[in-house]
């Protein structure tokens, strides 16, 4: 871990956290009770699929930010697309869009290819909206990330973030949060997701240098301060 300060309490917590449903499954209810909780909860923002955008700004009514995704989860649209699926969730109310790169340019060594499809995306998002780039940090070298890190940072993102959570690689690690956070330094946040479920999961994220934590579970999370136990299952988001 870096010498940083750790939250102290679920409320402190909750700020960092990207309270998140995006499973294939989920219902306009099912939204409906994630915005509810994440007020209840503190959290700063709900994380949902684009098509509830609308409806989770509606419900939120400027409780919370609303943050979507974008290209989720291969990231294996062309960048035409990407940029549209954007515009269209801000224009709908999201305030925050994650979007996921072409994982095997990055693979490839192309990362002009990388730093060309986060730009267009970019360009669709405006400013005073947060653009995370989700790298699937588990699929790469330590090269790798920090290549696609600089490429993300080039093309004006304002976040790197680990993973979608949906890839059979795996989700956030330490490891690659350091790595992010030192490439980036402070000039971007760093957001950490991916099988994050207890407590210390999430203090080792933020303090491997995670701003931002990407939750499914994040009642079961935050009741780790009072000895509660996070429930099994999720979305591994």
């Amino acid at each position: 871990m870096t010498d940083r300060s750790l939250p102290a309490d679920p409320i402190a917590l909750a700020g960092y956290v990207d309270h998140t449903l995006l499973k294939p499954e989920a219902t306009t209810a099912d939204v409906t009770a994630l915005v509810e909780e994440g007020a209840r909860l503190g959290v700063f923002s709900v994380c949902i699929s684009p098509t509830f955008v609308a409806h989770a700004a509606r419900v939120a009514a400027g409780r919370l930010a609303v943050a979507t995704v974008c290209g989720f989860p291969s990231g294996k649209h062309v960048s035409a697309v990407k940029a549209a699926e954007a515009a269209r969730s801000v224009a709908d109310g999201a305030d925050e869009v994650d979007m996921v790169i072409d994982v095997g340019a990055a693979k490839e060594g192309a990362f002009d290819a990388v730093r060309a499809d986060v730009a267009a995306v970019r360009a669709a998002v405006p400013d005073g909206h947060l653009l995370k780039v989700i790298i699937e940090s588990a699929t790469l070298t330590d090269d790798e990330i920090v290549a696609v890190c600089r490429a993300a940072q080039g093309a004006g993102a304002d976040f790197v973030k680990t993973s979608t959570g949906f890839h059979p690689a795996g989700g956030a690690s330490v490891h690659a949060v350091e790595l992010m956070a030192a490439t980036v330094g402070d000039a971007l946040g760093v957001k950490a997701s991916g099988g994050i479920r207890t407590l210390d999961d999430a203090l080792a994220m933020i303090g491997a240098g995670a701003t931002r934590l990407g939750l499914s579970g994040t009642a079961g999370v935050l009741a780790g301060f009072s000895g509660g136990r996070a429930p099994a299952g999720g979305s591994g988001y």
